[in-house]
Parts: C-alpha cells; sequence; structure tokens
C-alpha cells in the first residue's frame, strides 16, 4: 500500500512538471531579468514599472495555458 501511495506520489509530481510549457519557462526568464533590472531601478518609480512589467508577462504566460497556472503565479512586486 505504501508503495503504491508512493508511486501515486510520483507521478502527480511528473505531471505537474510537464505542464509548465515551453512558453512559460521563457516569460520565467524575461520576467527575472526585468526583476534584477527593478532591483537596481534608480528610482521606486522605474522599479514598480519594471515589476509591472515582469508581473504582467508572467500573469500573460499563465494565461497561456488557459489559466491553469494563472493561480499559482506569485506576485514578486516588492512595492505592494
Amino acid at each position: 500500500m505504501r508503495l503504491m501511495t508512493a508511486i501515486v506520489a510520483a507521478c502527480a509530481a511528473l505531471s505537474l512538471a510537464a505542464c509548465e510549457s515551453a512558453a512559460d519557462k521563457n516569460a520565467e526568464v524575461k520576467a527575472d531579468a526585468l526583476e534584477a533590472q527593478a532591483a537596481v531601478a534608480p528610482t521606486e518609480a522605474a522599479e514598480t514599472a519594471l515589476n509591472a512589467k515582469a508581473d504582467a508577462i508572467e500573469q500573460n504566460a499563465g494565461n497561456a495555458d488557459g489559466g491553469a497556472t494563472t493561480a499559482n503565479t506569485p506576485d514578486t512586486s516588492p512595492s505592494k
């Protein structure tokens, strides 16, 4: 019984990992780059704008799969 539970859990984890598309990965890379720029932005306004762009990219990537991952997209804005 424990072995079967472990197998089912492993399959579930692999299924979730497979849900991330290439578009999601590319969006994450772009968003991370914007967030890095925001971290060293010279003004609060520039930081807020860059973080907003990063959030929009992450949200749009989540919507590319029908919204299945949108709820899982973290709010990374330190301005809030």
